[in-house]
């Protein structure tokens, strides 16, 4: 399963500065994209390995990939649970 949320926040690159009516602000969070995954156990290295592939440029913003474990799933419609409900 996925989730594709666009999202702000800001790391290593800060933020900017922006003039607004004469004023200069602090803009502090960036919009950014965060996706959700959800895989098994024997899909993450192979997922983790295409992410860096498409996503990296070597620059600062590039992101960073967490892994967690999800400790239980529940598919709502069906009452599946764990991998049949991914």
């Amino acid at each position: 399963g996925m989730t594709v949320s666009e999202v702000k926040g800001f790391g290593r690159q800060k933020g900017h500065t922006e003039l607004y009516r004469g004023a200069e602000y602090m803009v502090d969070f960036l919009p950014k994209v965060k996706l959700d995954i959800v895989l098994t156990d024997e899909d993450v290295e192979r997922a983790i390995e295409v992410k860096v592939k498409t996503a990296q440029t070597g620059k600062i913003g590039d992101g960073k990939i967490f892994v967690t474990d999800v400790e239980r799933v529940v598919r709502i419609r069906t009452a599946e649970e764990d991998e049949e409900a991914i």
